[in-house]
């Protein structure tokens, strides 16, 4: 028997912060207009076993709508998919200059494309960065399982759109051994006041490839991976914190993550500052149509 679909959506399957196919971080994103329930689009999230997809439709106020979930939840923004997101719409034809805005939960984010020979970049304006709740290096060697001597600077909760902790090691041997305690995380979220509050980033200054200044993890907890082979809003957040607590001595770097996962990935970033204070940060990276084809529900 020919099994009967009511509806049909587009979608793609990109790799972001990667100009290789299976790099970066995928993310699958779909033209679904708004139709789609939010327990549809977290049974999508499920099924492909990504840690983020993005559903599209439109917007009164920017070109677009997007909208980002998790396998549990939607978030308000996130940094990879909004690269995949901006790549997709690029390679369908679906935008007439080099200036992209979506709407999301967090805001109006404004996204630049350029080209470089035959690479695409995407740029993502994140918005200005808002410091939170400093916490315990104690803590933070509690969840990680690291000495806390390891922990480099006091820990903050910083957000460019989504909140992280931000955490900065001594050494990418450091970083190799975190193994989060999420019972000690789920203690640490019980006493913050944010809506969502997103697992540690790990950070390092001592990245395992050439040209890049910083390397990183995330951990999860409550996605279908255990791992985020690239975490674009906390790399803007890392940034933030790194330039706000004088960890780098220039606004702009390579930030790489992925590589233990054999995934790696990399970004150009930018702290932007007007008057001492941080204005926003700009993360750049390129993006690989991996799949493209049509979603039966």
């Amino acid at each position: 028997m020919v099994q009967s679909h009511n509806r049909e959506f587009d979608f793609d399957w990109v790799d972001a912060f990667s100009q290789k196919p299976f790099c970066g971080n995928g993310c699958a994103v779909f033209y679904d207009d708004g139709i789609l329930s939010d327990q549809s689009c977290l049974n999508i999230v499920r099924e492909t076993s990504l840690v983020e997809c993005t559903f599209l439709s439109s917007s009164d106020i920017a070109d677009f709508r997007v909208r980002y979930f998790l396998s549990d939840k939607e978030i308000p923004f996130a940094g990879h998919p909004t690269i995949a997101t901006a790549m997709s719409l690029i390679s369908r034809g679906k935008h007439d200059n080099n200036n992209l805005v979506f709407e999301t939960l967090a805001g109006l984010i404004h996204v630049e494309v350029s080209w470089l020979g035959d690479q695409i970049k995407i740029s993502m304006t994140q918005p200005a960065p808002r410091f939170g709740l400093k916490i315990d290096n104690k803590i933070l060697s509690t969840i990680g399982g690291i000495p806390e001597h390891s922990i480099l600077c006091e820990p903050q909760v910083v957000s460019t759109g989504l909140p992280f902790p931000i955490v900065v090691v001594d050494s990418l041997e450091t970083l190799k051994k975190v193994k989060i305690d999420f019972l000690a995380l789920d203690k640490l979220r019980s006493t913050i006041s944010e809506n969502i509050l997103m697992e540690p980033f790990w950070v390092c200054l001592t990245p395992p490839r050439e040209n890049g200044l910083t390397f990183s993890r995330l951990l999860l907890q409550s996605s279908g991976r255990s791992e985020d082979p690239f975490t674009g809003s906390a790399t803007g957040a890392m940034a933030a914190y790194l330039w706000e607590n004088k960890l780098i001595q220039t606004p702009t770097f390579n930030a790489h993550q992925g590589d233990f996962l054999g995934r790696p990935g990399e970004a150009e970033v930018e702290v932007l500052s007007s008057s001492g204070n941080i204005t926003g940060v700009k993360v750049t990276g390129s993006a690989y149509v991996l799949m493209t084809g049509k979603l039966k529900i």
